[in-house]
């Protein structure tokens, strides 16, 4: 689905940039919440979206994205932003991901001024990011 939609939303050029990052998302939130439903979660559980922030690591544990829903935690802005600046040094996965994002917004914008070159791009530039949060979220509620 992501492919089908970066190679969509290509064709459309740095005008649909917003809507591409939109679907993304979209896309990844309802893979996770079916994975959940897979293990046995009920998806509509309240701490279904406190786990995708934290398989999306925009929070350290589900706990902590829990308290933010409900606005006793971190703004969900302030945890991006420290977390990204906790994780210049340390964190390896960090650094491949902003090499990803940074690769992927030269190609992105390199291809996206002809629209035949910006399809082809945005399905391969789609299809990554799944994989990896796919991959957080089986292993996340494969856990006994």
């Amino acid at each position: 689905m992501a492919r089908l939609e970066g190679a969509a939303l290509g064709i459309g050029g740095v005008f649909t940039a917003a809507p591409d990052v939109v679907a993304l998302l979209w896309i990844q939130s309802r893979m996770i919440f079916y994975i959940a439903a897979a293990y046995g979660y009920d998806p509509r559980h309240p701490m279904r979206p406190a786990e995708l922030l934290a398989i999306q690591e925009v929070y350290a544990s589900p706990a902590e994205a829990r308290k933010a829903l409900d606005g006793m935690g971190k703004p969900m802005a302030l945890a991006m932003v420290e977390k990204a600046l906790a994780s210049r040094t340390t964190d390896r996965l960090h650094r491949r991901l902003l090499k990803y994002l940074a690769k992927r917004t030269v190609r992105r914008y390199a291809g996206r001024y002809v629209p035949l070159i910006g399809a082809p791009i945005g399905a391969l530039q789609n299809a990554g990011a799944p994989k990896l949060v796919g991959r957080r979220a089986l292993s996340y509620y494969a856990r006994p």
